[in-house]
């Protein structure tokens, strides 16, 4: 444990936002990871572009950017802040979809949970246009891979 106050609280022990009215805008970026398991019927379809509902991985990828931009909206600690850029990358392997998600922002704070809402969504968006076909997809591994600039600057997940 630490002795540091919990930063997301007040004195009185009730949620807050922080306040980083007071910090100047830096440069930040943050990389996201996940997955959608697929069975290899699925992988087909999507493969040969022959899923019912159309195209997967364009709904994806602007699901994706959607909701890195209305991050705030459904983390209610999270800060309203300029998403300046977002990247939303799919790929199609034999085990299903593999989702990355880089999102950059001129601002005074991070922006981890919006490349995490940016793979959340385009992971749910693949399920949603696929489950018609196979109710066995499922999401995985959501993760942060890289996060730069801020205060505690760049970190990168080991191997």
């Amino acid at each position: 444990m630490t002795d540091q106050p919990f930063t997301h609280l007040d004195g009185s022990g009730n949620a807050r936002m922080v306040d980083v009215t007071a910090k100047q805008p830096t440069i930040r970026s943050a990389t996201a990871m996940g997955r959608v398991a697929c069975p290899p019927a699925v992988v087909a379809a999507l493969r040969d572009g022959s899923v019912p509902k159309g195209d997967v991985l364009a709904v994806a990828r602007i699901a994706g950017i959607q909701a890195a931009k209305r991050t705030a909206e459904l983390l209610p600690l999270a800060h309203v802040i300029g998403v300046h850029g977002v990247v939303v990358d799919l790929n199609v392997d034999d085990d299903g979809v593999a989702i990355t998600a880089t999102v950059r922002t001129a601002d005074r704070t991070g922006v981890e949970m919006e490349a995490f809402t940016a793979v959340s969504v385009a992971a749910l968006a693949i399920v949603d246009m696929v489950k018609g076909l196979d109710k066995h997809v499922s999401i995985h591994d959501v993760r942060l891979e890289a996060k730069s600039g801020g205060k505690s600057g760049d970190w990168r997940r080991e191997s």
